[in-house]
């Protein structure tokens, strides 16, 4: 150790140690490129000069109406300006953004004002109807709230609120941000989908934001100036952090109100696009619809999570044009953790086996420490690509924990790490690959199996769009396999075919013993809602 072992007049101080926040990447933009282009949607076109005045303007804005360091601001707007502008401009003035999903019902919106204590509550005009039922639920003080008309899509202001743009017109311009004066300090309060009982609130901080940020630059490989289309919905995981990357690169963020497959490739041909994530369902749309697309000169990297793609999508947008990098992660860990890094030595595949590759949700993304799969006891499982155990985390990019709810947060970080509730397989090269959650595993006849495995199988058929399998109660069995089939536009199958293919291509215990065909149930951000489905197959 040497001298090490002295460390008198080595402390910190102000000019070796500043907080890490998302909020310094706008400041170091808008000195650097302060014409370049920051936020455009339609024909809404703002430098990054413009950004970071609109920013200021709002934070000082909510100063004025009264709003404290460490008070919640809430808003429930799809991917629109504002909603960017809001990530930075309420973080500026010591406030928590609560981004509420835009597709959650009355009781369930008053359940997370009333638990987060909003005062205020930035709201597009479309969902003012629900936000009034809320109000009216509440048990404490009501949050003041502000009309965002999004006059780009024809969605006008009421006029019963103050109107956004006659909010910022109060705010000062050269207004003093309030920087976190410690880095765990709280940024951004996000609610767990909350399929069984009331939502948790989960925390954020200013550092692991900031890691989150720079470590998904290099994972993306981004070089200066990216364009980023803003599919996520900026309300989960605050859109996977990617409106706060951006400024660190002078990157445009391209908002997207409405995700269709000719909104995603209009925005690729007419602004450039160079990145965007998603669910695979967006995948699935754009595969589906090719007839869209338009010729352009560049390769899209994609980063993709929320539910493993089917091999056989990938397979297919891979030559459209897209380079999609499977992620993975939660609510809890700021979005995407994992990422599936392509090796050189898989460069030679082809087709299924390497679509088979960029399934997995593979290792560890750079702000993260740690990942490991382990049994009950925390041991690690056997990297054998069979044996099975719990995706756990540890790492600057974990949640500070559940909001007012020190029990979740205990049994969630049990044993010093993350318990993400997922259940995966480790392959020899240390790759995870998601083979359930754990409430998604069925049990027949004392037999496991992955609905994941079985969905795969499934989504090859040529008439499915979507699927989803979960367990049907069994008298036999327990529980067995029941597939839940949306077809394709002119597509046809019968419960005979259906079953008949998976027969083919899986073990007999793992065939659909029953086939559903409709529209299957999904969240705001893609994904399909199992715990609707499994009710339903009760009745079946």
């Amino acid at each position: 150790m040497g001298w090490m072992r002295d460390e008198t007049g080595l402390g910190k101080n102000a000019a070796n140690y500043v907080p890490l926040t998302p909020l310094s990447f706008l400041k170091r933009a808008a000195t650097i490129w302060p014409d370049h282009p920051a936020v455009v949607y339609g024909s809404y076109r703002k430098s990054y000069a413009d950004y970071i005045t609109r920013v200021t303007r709002l934070a000082s804005a909510l100063n004025k109406l009264g709003v404290q360091p460490g008070d919640v601001v809430a808003s429930i707007l799809p991917n629109i300006p504002a909603q960017a502008e809001a990530h930075f401009g309420v973080p500026a003035c010591g406030a928590v953004l609560n981004a509420i999903n835009t597709r959650l019902d009355v009781d369930t919106i008053a359940y997370i004002l009333d638990h987060g204590e909003a005062k205020v509550v930035l709201c597009d005009p479309q969902f003012l109807p629900f936000l009034a039922e809320a109000l009216d639920q509440l048990t404490g003080p009501k949050p003041t709230i502000i009309e965002v008309a999004d006059d780009q899509a024809g969605v006008h202001a009421h006029g019963h609120y103050m109107e956004y743009e006659a909010l910022l017109a109060t705010g000062d311009p050269d207004f003093d941000w309030i920087m976190p004066e410690d880095e765990w300090e709280s940024l951004a309060l996000n609610y767990t989908s909350g399929t069984t009982g009331k939502p948790k609130g989960v925390v954020y901080h200013h550092r692991g934001a900031y890691l989150n940020a720079m470590g998904q630059v290099l994972s993306w490989r981004m070089t200066l100036h990216p364009v980023y289309l803003t599919i996520v919905p900026l309300f989960h995981c605050n859109g996977w952090c990617h409106t706060w990357m951006m400024p660190a690169l002078g990157g445009t963020v391209v908002c997207c109100r409405d995700i269709t497959a000719q909104a995603i490739f209009d925005a690729i041909a007419d602004e450039g696009v160079t990145h965007f994530g998603g669910a695979p369902i967006v995948l699935n749309m754009l595969v589906n619809e090719p007839e869209k697309q338009r010729p352009v000169d560049h390769i899209v990297e994609v980063f993709t999570a929320g539910a493993p793609p089917a091999p056989a999508t990938l397979a297919k947008i891979e030559p459209m044009g897209f380079n999609v990098t499977q992620v993975y992660g939660l609510t809890e860990v700021y979005g995407p953790a994992t990422e599936c890094t392509w090796n050189a030595r898989w460069e030679g595949l082809e087709g299924d086996e390497r679509a088979a590759i960029k399934a997995r949700q593979g290792v560890a993304m750079p702000f993260i420490e740690e990942v490991r799969v382990t049994d009950e006891t925390l041991t690690d499982i056997t990297r054998d690509s069979e044996a099975k155990g719990e995706i756990m985390f540890r790492g600057n990019g974990v949640m500070k924990g559940y909001l007012k709810n020190p029990t979740a947060t205990d049994e969630a970080f049990a044993g010093g790490y993350f318990h993400s509730g997922d259940i995966a397989i480790q392959h020899p090269d240390s790759y995870i690959q998601i083979a359930d959650r754990a409430k998604d595993i069925i049990i027949s006849g004392g037999e496991n199996i992955s609905s994941v495995e079985v969905e795969s199988c499934l989504m090859n058929h040529e008439a499915v769009l979507l699927c989803a399998v979960v367990a049907k109660p069994d008298d036999k069995w327990g529980e067995v396999p029941c597939a839940f089939i949306e077809l394709k536009d002119g597509h046809s199958a019968t419960a005979e075919e259906i079953t008949a293919f998976a027969r083919e291509r899986l073990a007999g215990f793992k065939t659909p013993k029953a086939v559903v065909f409709q529209e299957l149930p999904k969240t705001s951000t893609g994904k399909i809602q199992k715990f609707a489905l499994r009710q339903q197959a009760k009745t079946i």
